[in-house]
């Protein structure tokens, strides 16, 4: 059951990223949706859509803590520990 918990919140995490990624793109950007993400990786500035996008991650992470679902809380925690070592890996290579 535990481990269920931290998948919900681990998808909520992966979803809320790319909704907040995409909302930047929406926003922010005059390219349609994928030519924006082609010139990103061209670009080099992946990441930095990447950490737009967790910064979303707030939202789901303080509302699994209000309703005291911990475990939930810590899959989004997760979600967003893995988008920062995507992160890393991606300014490495």
């Amino acid at each position: 059951m535990i481990k269920k918990e931290i998948f919900i919140g681990f998808l909520t995490g992966i979803g809320t990223n790319l909704l907040g990624m995409l909302i930047y793109i929406l926003i922010f950007s005059e390219l349609p949706i994928l030519e924006t993400l082609q010139e990103s990786v061209k670009g080099d500035f992946i990441g930095t859509l990447i950490t737009a996008g967790a910064i979303l991650n707030f939202l789901p992470f303080f509302v699994f803590l209000k309703k005291e679902m911990t475990y939930r809380a810590r899959g989004v925690l997760m979600a967003s520990i893995v988008a920062a070592l995507v992160i890393a890996i991606i300014k490495l290579v």
